[in-house]
Protein backbone atom coordinates (compact mmCIF):
# COMPACT_ATOMS: atom_id res chain seq x y z
CA UNK A 1 0.00 0.00 0.00
CA UNK A 2 2.76 2.11 0.98
CA UNK A 3 4.95 1.61 -2.38
CA UNK A 4 1.72 2.32 -4.18
CA UNK A 5 1.02 5.27 -2.91
CA UNK A 6 4.88 6.80 -2.90
CA UNK A 7 4.96 5.33 -7.07
CA UNK A 8 1.36 7.24 -7.81
CA UNK A 9 3.01 10.45 -6.20
CA UNK A 10 6.43 9.76 -8.41
CA UNK A 11 4.18 9.07 -11.64
CA UNK A 12 1.98 11.80 -11.45
CA UNK A 13 4.61 14.46 -10.58
CA UNK A 14 6.62 12.84 -13.88
CA UNK A 15 3.36 13.53 -15.47
CA UNK A 16 2.88 16.56 -14.19
CA UNK A 17 6.17 17.77 -15.32
CA UNK A 18 5.68 16.19 -18.80
CA UNK A 19 2.41 17.82 -19.85
CA UNK A 20 2.33 21.55 -20.56
CA UNK A 21 0.45 23.76 -18.54
CA UNK A 22 -0.92 24.94 -14.95
CA UNK A 23 -1.82 22.07 -12.67
CA UNK A 24 -3.25 23.35 -9.36
CA UNK A 25 -3.55 19.99 -7.77
CA UNK A 26 -2.47 19.47 -4.10
CA UNK A 27 -0.62 16.45 -3.19
CA UNK A 28 -3.33 14.03 -2.40
CA UNK A 29 -4.86 14.60 -6.05
CA UNK A 30 -1.24 14.16 -7.48
CA UNK A 31 -1.19 10.86 -5.90
CA UNK A 32 -4.70 9.66 -6.39
CA UNK A 33 -3.82 10.45 -10.59
CA UNK A 34 -0.67 8.87 -10.22
CA UNK A 35 -2.34 5.76 -8.92
CA UNK A 36 -5.24 6.22 -11.37
CA UNK A 37 -2.95 6.46 -14.29
CA UNK A 38 -0.64 2.85 -13.78
CA UNK A 39 -4.21 1.68 -13.58
CA UNK A 40 -4.57 2.94 -17.37
CA UNK A 41 -1.77 2.89 -18.31
CA UNK A 42 -1.38 -1.37 -17.57
CA UNK A 43 -4.91 -1.95 -19.25
CA UNK A 44 -3.55 0.10 -22.12
CA UNK A 45 -0.06 -1.37 -22.68
CA UNK A 46 -0.37 -4.39 -20.68
CA UNK A 47 -0.04 -4.98 -17.04
CA UNK A 48 3.32 -7.17 -17.65
CA UNK A 49 5.41 -4.91 -18.17
CA UNK A 50 7.95 -4.05 -14.97
CA UNK A 51 10.93 -1.94 -14.21
CA UNK A 52 11.50 0.90 -16.87
CA UNK A 53 8.63 0.31 -19.56
CA UNK A 54 6.31 -0.17 -16.87
CA UNK A 55 6.87 3.25 -15.64
CA UNK A 56 6.89 4.46 -18.69
CA UNK A 57 3.53 3.09 -19.26
CA UNK A 58 2.32 4.46 -16.10
CA UNK A 59 3.33 7.70 -16.62
CA UNK A 60 2.16 7.65 -20.38
CA UNK A 61 -1.24 6.26 -18.89
CA UNK A 62 -1.52 9.36 -16.11
CA UNK A 63 -1.02 11.83 -19.27
CA UNK A 64 -3.95 10.76 -20.72
CA UNK A 65 -5.86 10.70 -17.08
CA UNK A 66 -4.47 14.21 -16.92
CA UNK A 67 -5.95 15.12 -20.12
CA UNK A 68 -9.61 13.83 -19.24
CA UNK A 69 -9.12 15.36 -15.87
CA UNK A 70 -8.57 18.81 -16.96
CA UNK A 71 -11.15 18.20 -20.35
CA UNK A 72 -13.91 17.39 -17.27
CA UNK A 73 -13.12 20.14 -15.43
CA UNK A 74 -13.16 22.83 -18.04
CA UNK A 75 -16.48 21.67 -18.79
CA UNK A 76 -17.86 22.32 -15.78
CA UNK A 77 -16.85 25.74 -15.06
Amino acid sequence: MISAIVIGLLVGLVARAIKPGADSMGWIMTIILGIVGSFVGGFLFGADKTGFWGFATSVIGTIIVLFVYEFIRSRSR
